[in-house]
């Protein structure tokens, strides 16, 4: 028993604009992690190293938070650029047919009883 019934005559959608992204989906969120990285690495290596051992550049500090945000944020753009493509890819795909549901035959507004 076959679960899924295609609807017989149904044409498929071309794949349009959300097959291309989808297919860059995974380099988009490479690239929006490496570079806040390479960025970060990059103020890391040129900064002044502080003169007490104990204390902490707070200008450094802050643009890690900014560049952590920065990483969080793209990647939920990305998973959310990615659900909406997924909707549409599905949507595009063929459409199935459910398993039919008779309904219950009423009686006619004068077939009743008279009261």
């Amino acid at each position: 028993m076959s679960f899924f019934h295609k609807l017989p005559g149904f044409q498929r959608s071309a794949p349009g604009w959300e097959h291309r992204l989808w297919r860059r989906l995974p380099a988009i969120l490479l690239w929006g992690t490496l570079l806040p990285a390479l960025l970060a690495g990059a103020l890391h290596l040129a900064a002044e190293p502080p003169a007490d051992a104990g204390r902490v550049n707070a200008a450094l500090l802050l643009w890690d938070f900014t560049l952590v945000g920065v990483v969080v944020l793209h990647w939920t753009l990305v998973l959310t650029v990615g659900l909406a493509c997924f909707i549409v890819r599905v949507m595009k795909g063929p459409a199935y047919v459910a398993d039919p549901y008779p309904l219950p035959v009423l009686p006619e507004p004068g077939d009743g009883p008279q009261g």
